[in-house]
């Protein structure tokens, strides 16, 4: 039972979700032989106010891309 974890900063439509889903169950599938309804793909969407790289916080850095 391969599990596959996305964590992003920010949010994703349904339809990306899907879409995601449906490539990763697919390469688990043509790679590593594992069938499509035996992947558990968990979606983790963190808030990018609790998200930083290196020093800065994304939220910071998108308000800062705005101005």
């Amino acid at each position: 039972m391969p599990y596959i974890s996305v964590r992003v900063a920010g949010d994703l439509s349904m339809d990306q979700k899907r879409e995601i889903a449906k490539d990763f169950s697919e390469t688990m599938e043509r790679v590593a032989g594992k069938p499509k309804p035996s992947c558990y793909i968990v979606f983790d969407e963190v808030s990018r106010d609790n998200w930083a790289k290196g020093e800065d916080v994304l939220s910071d850095v998108d308000k800062k891309a705005k101005s």
